[in-house]
């Protein structure tokens, strides 16, 4: 019997696990490169939160088609429907989990409303003004200079230019409608900061690793500058 091709063996060794178990420490750069190769594949994958059984069907898939075997579907009919099932998966996955972040943000916000000087806007933004600037307010229209520090309600950072030490420069009409709303009440000089809902930030869609469907975003800006 001849040994499975590597992809093959790799993919048939995935599974939907009751425990995690550490696997091979990967030590040369071949290694490395295989490992990433496992990464790639569980990225691709992970949209579609399958079950055991439906794994099973996927390592059929793989199977038969490595090993040459009769397709017991029409690829040219089904290929274009994965997308479509993966984006399916996905929305429903991040609508029940934005229904749990809603109710965290929620109590988030109505803690934040308390602080000293904070104001709720009819778009749901709490706003706080936490140094007073002495420049013009940027339009909408306008591109502005800043530095921020963007976290989530348990405090952990999920995007920095204040840790990278680099400000950006961006159109305020380019960026989520918190932000849009938030910088234009500020002045250059000034640091404020923004609670923004979901529902003006990125609503019920997971946003890279660090922020999850439904999230409420805590923003401290600090405007530089009206980049003319």
């Amino acid at each position: 019997m001849s040994k499975k091709p590597l992809l093959l063996a790799l993919v048939l060794s995935l599974a939907v696990p009751s425990a995690y178990a550490a696997g091979p420490e990967p030590k040369t750069e071949q290694d490395k490169t295989l490992y990433a190769l496992g990464l790639l594949i569980s990225k691709n994958m992970a949209p579609f939160h399958l079950t055991a059984a439906e794994w099973e069907l996927v390592r059929t898939g793989i199977e038969d088609g490595l090993n040459s075997r009769p397709a017991k579907v029409e690829l040219d009919t089904y290929g274009p429907k994965i997308n479509e099932l993966a984006k399916t998966r996905s929305e429903a996955v991040n609508k029940v989990a934005a229904v749990e972040q809603k109710k965290i943000g929620a109590a988030y916000q109505e803690k934040a409303l308390k602080e000293k000087g904070a104001v709720k806007k009819p778009s749901g933004l709490i706003y706080r003004e936490l140094v007073a600037g002495k420049g013009a307010s940027p339009k909408a229209t306008d591109k502005v200079k800043v530095h921020y520090h963007g976290t989530n309600v348990d405090g952990s950072v999920f995007d920095s230019s204040v840790d990278r030490k680099t400000p950006i420069d961006f159109p305020l009409n380019g960026v989520i409608p918190c932000w849009t709303e938030g910088v234009q009440l500020m002045k250059v000089g000034g640091k404020s900061r923004l609670v923004c809902p979901s529902e003006i930030a990125y609503g019920d869609n997971q946003k890279g690793d660090k922020i999850k469907p439904g999230s409420t975003l805590i923003f401290d800006i600090e405007l530089l500058d009206i980049v003319k």
